[in-house]
């Protein structure tokens, strides 16, 4: 995954993220890119620092992949597929509360506007990709294997926030 910085032609700056540049700027191409201020779809990336990980200490245990895990994944059709909002930009710098709300309400809108599919997550995505089925938004289960090969294959997958009280 990619994350840009962008700035529509209003100077309105804000982030998104891309499984790929050519999926950036296929989707761009597309007019699907879109400011969440003002709706623009006049957008460019916007100057930004990169991204450099560190090797000097362990990677935080929850962002270990447990093989074979089932990962409740969401896929936003091409044609209503949002480039960002307001609301996810810098969520590192919320309060935890604020942060909880804001991914109850992304989880919420995701359950309410998609149909849950189950087990059938991953054939369904891709069929709706491949164009052999119609486009709608859906979520349910995938293993970590399936979600890698949607990804390697650009169909566009997220996955569902997990909440506090999901792990009860």
């Amino acid at each position: 995954m990619i994350r840009y910085t962008l700035r529509c032609a209003s100077g309105h700056q804000f982030e998104s993220w891309f499984p790929s540049s050519a999926s950036y700027d296929a989707q761009r191409g597309r007019g699907l890119v879109t400011c969440p201020t003002c709706g623009s779809a006049e957008v460019e990336k916007a100057v930004m620092a990169p991204s450099v990980a560190r090797t000097d200490r362990a990677p935080h245990p929850a962002a270990a992949e447990r093989p074979g895990a089932e990962t409740p994944a969401a896929e936003a059709p091409a044609a209503e597929a949002p480039a960002a909002s307001a609301a996810a930009m810098p969520v590192m710098a919320r309060p935890d509360g604020e942060l909880l709300d804001l991914l109850r309400q992304i989880r919420e809108h995701v359950v309410k506007t998609s149909d849950y599919v189950g087990d059938d997550f991953a054939d369904l995505a891709r069929k709706m990709h491949d164009g052999d089925i119609e486009h709608r938004s859906i979520y349910g289960e995938a293993t970590a294997e399936e979600v890698k090969a949607l990804k390697e294959d650009e169909v566009e997958v997220f996955p569902l926030p997990v909440l506090p009280e999901d792990r009860n």
